[in-house]
């Protein structure tokens, strides 16, 4: 028996389709194919089989309106190497009768031109500004596979999983943020399948590459205005470490003698941050980034970790060293990390027991709590001296960030359920209102399943819909959640 044969994109692009049609029905009937298919190809019909894509789907619909359209190429960094890529592509594009696409880092086609006639024949199958081709979206394609695969693609005819696009021959490459490695989209030569040839692969690769290039010039560029603009002020920040940071975070400068990682995580709403060795650095927001400073008579503070949404028994550390915390020592930590700036013992008697608290009662806890944890529990007024990660302030701001696997994988209970304080059961009641509104409108299956695991989401009968609606039957989990769904039908 001879050797099997290998698909070769250098055949006659007549005959490489006809074979190619045989070989997609065959694996996708279940029957023997004359040849396997490609295996970035096999590989990418699969991922595109487990995201529901119909072999038989239609054309994409845009999914940005003209004015929004504008707004996003307006903002995008591959506008500022349009020319670049007109000049490389769109010219030998026209000439081949091919178009040249350019997508955003979620498939998004953001630019097209070069052929008329070709221009008029994509527009009826969805080859156009506006519309989304990532996998997920539209199965296997050159633009949406490379940037999945981080990789040079090029698909032909039947290679392409939705029968439309079997007229096609398409062949793209990913390009990168020279600051920070990330995808920021992809360059792809399309056109009638006739007009296929395996040098566009290496010519979309080489075009992606100088975009690149192009990129990291200006990304250089723009790096030395801001040293010449800010290097006076960082000298001058006395003898303390200090760094200058890009709008991303990358150190771009720092005082001779104090060393810093490569990058940093800073937001521009925060006045600090702690550093690995667990300094605090001074964050001075710029109109181009970042100017951090570290004092050198800040002492380390100590690390206090509160877990408060895990039930009945809340769990804290001091430094690592786990806490023992009875609920109302609980409640006196978390009230106390929600008012930052301290509360008298009058304000902590009315949080913790309303109306008629007492003072007294609180003094007395506080002065038990100091002798556990020492300077950790300021007075005049009471508040924390410590570096405080609290579950309840990163689920807030998990949710506000759109982060809704980190917010549901640590809302694992309810706030201090024990407890009976007006202004913790308050705060419960906002953070599981907008928890759950986040995820149902979201409809993402791994927020949606977490949240109906928990205490709080396993009698929420809209959540259950919502996953039985989500789940393909495929999933093992989609029989547990329509049972469940019957069962609360039926209680309700």
């Amino acid at each position: 028996m001879g050797e099997p044969r290998v698909i070769a994109l250098t055949e006659d692009p007549v005959a490489l389709a006809q074979l190619l049609e045989r070989v997609r029905d065959a694996v996708l009937s279940g029957g023997p194919a004359p040849v396997a298919p490609r295996q970035v190809i096999s590989e990418s019909w699969r991922r595109s089989l487990v995201a529901k894509v119909d072999p038989d789907s239609d054309p994409p619909v845009p999914v940005y309106g003209a004015d929004e359209l504008a707004e996003i190429r307006e903002r995008h960094p591959l506008a500022a190497v349009l020319p670049l890529l007109r000049s490389t592509l769109v010219r030998v594009a026209d000439e081949a009768v091919h178009v040249m696409i350019v997508t955003d880092a979620q498939g998004n086609i953001l630019w097209r031109e070069g052929s008329l006639a070709v221009c008029r024949a994509a527009d009826p199958v969805g080859l156009s500004e506006g519309t989304r081709w990532s996998e997920t979206s539209m199965g296997t394609n050159a633009m949406g596979t490379t940037l999945v695969v981080d990789a040079p693609v090029q698909v032909h005819s039947a290679e392409h999983l939705v029968h439309t696009y079997h007229d096609w021959t398409c062949a793209a490459a990913p390009v990168h943020d020279p600051d920070t490695g990330a995808i920021i989209g992809a360059i792809d030569v399309t056109g009638p399948l006739r007009t296929m040839h395996p040098a566009l692969l290496s010519l979309v690769t080489v075009t992606a590459q100088l975009a690149e290039s192009k990129l990291r010039a200006r990304l250089g560029a723009a790096d030395e205005r801001l040293r010449a603009k800010y290097i006076p002020r960082l000298a001058r920040s006395r003898d303390e470490p200090a760094a200058l940071l890009t709008p991303t975070g990358r150190v771009l400068a720092s005082r001779a003698g104090s060393r810093w990682p490569d990058r940093l995580d800073v937001v521009a709403a925060v006045e600090r941050i702690e550093l690995a060795d667990g300094r605090q650095a001074l964050v001075e927001p710029l109109p181009e980034g970042y100017l951090l400073r570290v004092p050198r008579l800040t002492r380390r503070r100590p690390k206090l970790k509160l877990r408060l949404l895990v039930g009945d028994h809340p769990i804290a550390s001091l430094d690592g060293h786990p806490l023992a915390l009875t609920t109302r020592r609980a409640e006196l930590l978390a009230l106390l990390s929600l008012y930052p700036d301290g509360l008298s013992a009058e304000q902590l008697a009315l949080h913790i027991y309303g109306e008629d608290g007492n003072p007294t009662t609180i003094r007395a806890e506080i002065h038990r709590l100091r002798s556990r944890l020492g300077d950790v529990v300021q007075t005049k007024p009471y508040r924390l001296c410590a570096q405080v990660d609290v579950d309840l302030h990163t689920v807030r701001a998990a949710l506000r960030c759109g982060q809704l696997d980190t917010a549901t994988r640590l809302c694992t209970g309810a706030l201090l359920p024990r407890s009976e304080s007006p202004t913790l059961r308050a705060e419960w009641d906002e953070l599981l209102v907008a928890l759950r509104h986040a995820v149902l409108t979201r409809g993402e299956v791994g927020p949606l399943w977490s949240f109906s695991q928990t205490e709080y989401g396993r009698d929420d009968l809209e959540v259950f819909e919502r996953l039985v609606r989500l789940l393909p039957p495929s999933d093992p989990r989609h029989t547990v959640v329509m049972a469940h769904c019957q069962r609360l039908r039926a209680e309700d």
